[in-house]
């Protein structure tokens, strides 16, 4: 069978959809009910709404057109669990999703396996092409709902009093002896081909593959770590003024931030909240749930500055190796190792990586690349709609499917966002 965690195997839709659907619920399974229906932010989507879309999507775009006798499972549906397919029809408010307390997780559970059985009969013999591309989205959609779930309810047990955990998870190694600062790469600069190459799946944002110049430049052989990032503190990073955007000032004072999200000051150490609980700040773990102001402040208090999406691919592109990738058992940063090479237990040497751990936030805004063009109809909507007042991150991250994990992928968030597992690469012109 198909392992979802390395990825959707398009030559076997059936087994790859049962894969993909399964670990969804595997990922939900830790869940109470009440886990399932808080909405803690506006930017957070309940579990069991996650659930519920990654299936509507499924019914919307493939059973409803494509399957002879499919009936909808409820006419509600299509209104309650549409996120921002404006082409579809009337969406429900994004920020009121937790007000939703019915139907129910039962319901939800007896929803997905509806349209499972619709899959199944959809998927009975071989697709044409075009049914084939979409569900081949519709995995990948789904795979991206899998990082979201656990990005939102880490911020729904966060701002639960108890701090209670998701799961019990591996714990880390010590931390044994001092980290060596990271090494540079030096780039050449000039014309680059960055882009998807077009073999295998990619999303519409990746392409085309097209010419993009970068001056000559450094890139750190590493992220940067909790250690480095506790420096940052303990020299007043978060209250100088000079460190930062007007934009991150101003947000730094509204949100009265101190420290990375999920951090905390008590007894004289940092702990550190994660899906397993609390735990003590690991020094040598990439530093994670920071905000692109937040990066930025620390790149120019480094004396470096933040990659551009076209050098972080480029770099990328060379290196050997990826980091931790969503993995029920840890879904955490792993430490970096004090030795170069050495392996931190996961099969990736501990430099050199660009891939895993924790996203990497870029100073590149998201747009389209040249020659883009949005796909017709609502699938359209996909990607598109959102290329304006978003910054690209790169990498993914201890929470990203294994198949999500290439040079190409552009993730993307506002600069304030603090909930995705995001961290930073610095970066140095040569």
């Amino acid at each position: 069978m198909t392992d979802a965690m390395t990825g959707v195997d398009e030559a076997d839709l059936a087994t790859a959809y049962r894969a993909v659907r399964a670990l969804t619920e595997t990922l939900a399974a830790p869940l109470s009910p009440e886990d399932q229906t808080v909405q803690s932010m506006p930017d957070v989507s309940p579990t069991k709404w996650h659930r519920a879309h990654t299936s509507w999507f499924f019914e919307t775009f493939l059973l409803t057109p494509g399957l002879g006798g499919y009936a909808p499972f409820h006419p509600a549906f299509e209104y309650l669990f549409n996120s921002y397919y404006e082409g579809v029809g009337p969406i429900y408010p994004r920020h009121e999703r937790g007000l939703v307390s019915r139907p129910g997780v039962d319901e939800i559970a007896g929803y997905r396996s509806h349209v499972d059985r619709g899959m199944e009969r959809l998927l009975e013999h071989e697709a044409d092409p075009e049914t084939s591309e979409l569900v081949t989205l519709g995995l990948h959609h789904e795979q991206q709902h899998q990082e979201l779930l656990l990005m939102d309810v880490k911020h729904v047990l966060w701002c639960n009093p108890l701090h209670p955990a998701y799961a019990a998870l591996d714990e880390p190694q010590p931390a044994g002896a001092a980290l060596a600062p990271p090494d540079w790469s030096t780039h050449p600069g000039g014309p680059v081909e960055i882009g998807h190459t077009g073999n295998g799946f990619s999303f519409d944002n990746e392409r085309p593959r097209h010419t993009a110049y970068v001056q000559p430049f450094m890139i750190a052989d590493r992220v940067v770590t909790c250690s480095e990032w506790s420096s940052f503190i303990e020299d007043g990073g978060y209250q100088r003024a000079d460190l930062w955007l007007s934009d991150g000032w101003a947000a730094v004072q509204q949100g009265r931030w101190d420290s990375p999200l999920y951090w905390t000051w008590n007894d004289g150490a940092w702990q550190v909240f994660t899906l397993g609980g609390v735990r003590p700040m690991h020094p040598h773990e990439p530093v994670c749930h920071i905000s692109y102001y937040e990066a930025d402040a620390f790149a120019r208090w480094s004396g470096a500055r933040l990659p551009t999406e076209a050098e972080w691919e480029v770099a990328a592109a060379g290196s050997g190796g990826e980091g931790n990738v969503l993995d029920p058992a840890k879904l955490h940063p792993s430490p970096w190792s004090p030795t170069d090479g050495e392996d931190r237990g996961d099969g990736a040497n501990g430099t050199g990586t660009f891939c895993g751990d924790v996203w990497q936030w870029t100073s590149s805004s998201y747009s389209a690349y040249p020659g883009f063009s949005v796909a017709p109809g609502a699938v359209g909507e996909y990607n598109g709609k959102f290329m304006v007042n978003q910054y690209v991150l790169r990498g993914g991250s201890c929470a990203t499917p294994r198949g999500h994990v290439r040079s190409t992928y552009r993730n993307f968030f506002p600069p304030g966002a603090r909930w995705a597992f995001s961290g930073l690469r610095l970066a140095r012109d040569a």
